[in-house]
């Protein structure tokens, strides 16, 4: 016997709870009501990075990488900002690390037997506002996103990389219009070899 889910449904957010009066509007406000804190900010800079490539799919939560592009290239996401949602005494020093990792086969129901990186490109997504006056993380143009091919974060080896390391690493960062043809660059090269 198995336990395969069926397809998550599309929700519109007007969906409503049985039992309690409420919609599914009403749990994201509860859940996701701050775009700045960073569990959602990540997921933002996610959707952002889909919505550069076209991809309208949904993220699912257990695959080894963050976006798939229709063309299949395989997406790591990261996001960083300055700007916490709570006080501060100083700016935040944006960081970021990507280490290799287990992938979930569902295949084979089962974890992969090694660690690897597992897309073939990388995205850093760093919010750029440094007041909460002007933070608006609906800005497209507030975000900038360095981007690397699996060669290059492969070289890192899972250390942490400051702003001026990771433009050493990836380059200097493109504004959101740029995207798309970054990663297709970064992409492309490793995704001739890549692991299945």
């Amino acid at each position: 016997m198995t336990f395969d889910p069926p397809p998550a449904p599309t929700l519109s957010g007007a969906e409503t709870f049985i039992g309690l009066e409420a919609s599914v509007v009403d749990f994201w406000r509860f859940a996701m009501n701050d775009l700045r804190t960073n569990n959602v900010r990540g997921y933002l800079a996610e959707f952002l990075v889909a919505r550069a490539l076209g991809s309208s799919a949904a993220r699912v939560e257990w695959d080894p990488w963050d976006v798939t592009a229709p063309d299949g290239t395989r997406v790591e996401v990261k996001s960083s900002g300055f700007l916490q949602a709570w006080g501060q005494k100083k700016l935040s020093r944006p960081t970021f690390r990507v280490a290799a990792a287990y992938g979930w086969d569902e295949g084979t129901d089962s974890w992969s037997p090694e660690q690897r990186f597992h897309a073939d490109a990388y995205v850093f997504c760093l919010h750029t506002a440094a007041t909460h006056d002007e933070y608006d993380p609906l800005e497209v143009d507030q975000w900038r996103f360095y981007v690397a091919g699996r060669a290059a974060i492969e070289a890192q080896a899972g250390a942490s990389m400051g702003l001026t390391t990771l433009a050493r690493v990836a380059g200097e960062p493109v504004a959101f219009s740029g995207l798309r043809e970054a990663i297709n660059s970064a992409g492309d090269p490793s995704r001739l070899a890549r692991p299945t």
